[in-house]
């Protein structure tokens, strides 16, 4: 029998696979409450023009307007990739229970790639964290999904662009 982080982040992978088919980065969320999803987010900051609209954000709204609070007391949140120091700060805000993560991201973690802001103990709320769960097919999702891109983008350019990236080396 699968344990509920491996459900969970599964579903959080079918989100990210959401984000996949717009074109955007694959990430995805899902934000549980006593077991049950309350709900659920992909990236889109390039199809809404909104830096801010990660993942994890995107759960994070829906479930405030879902519960009715912005505060998310006894919430949990799935996310396949590790989380960046905005979206950590909001889930701080919302209070949240626990969070869990799949990869890790060396260039922008902020649950212990780069920085932890879980561990600040002079933070007036502290949340659970956990990382690496299913961190393996997270991690090839985005691998997957920008090999494909490099490939596109190779295919696609025009002999004048070719001439500039040369002229760059």
């Amino acid at each position: 029998m699968l344990d509920q982080d491996t459900i969970f982040m599964r579903q959080a992978l079918d989100q990210g696979h959401n984000a996949w088919t717009l074109g955007e980065v694959p990430v995805g969320a899902v934000l549980i409450r006593d077991g049950k999803v309350v709900a659920t987010g992909f990236n889109q900051p390039i199809g809404t023009h909104d830096p801010t609209a990660h993942a994890e954000i995107m759960a994070l709204r829906a479930a405030a307007e879902s519960l009715g609070n912005y505060r998310l007391t006894g919430c949990e949140l799935y996310v396949t990739l590790e989380p960046c120091a905005m979206c950590v700060g909001a889930m701080l805000h919302a209070r949240l229970k626990r969070v869990v993560f799949g990869a890790f991201d060396p260039k922008t973690g902020a649950a212990g790639s780069v920085v932890n802001l879980f561990s600040e103990a002079q933070l007036n709320h502290q949340t659970e964290v956990q990382g690496g769960v299913l961190a393996e097919a997270c991690g090839q999702m985005l691998k997957d999904f920008f090999t494909e891109r490099r490939k596109n983008a190779k295919n696609n350019r025009t002999e004048e662009d070719s001439d500039l990236m040369e002229d760059e080396l």
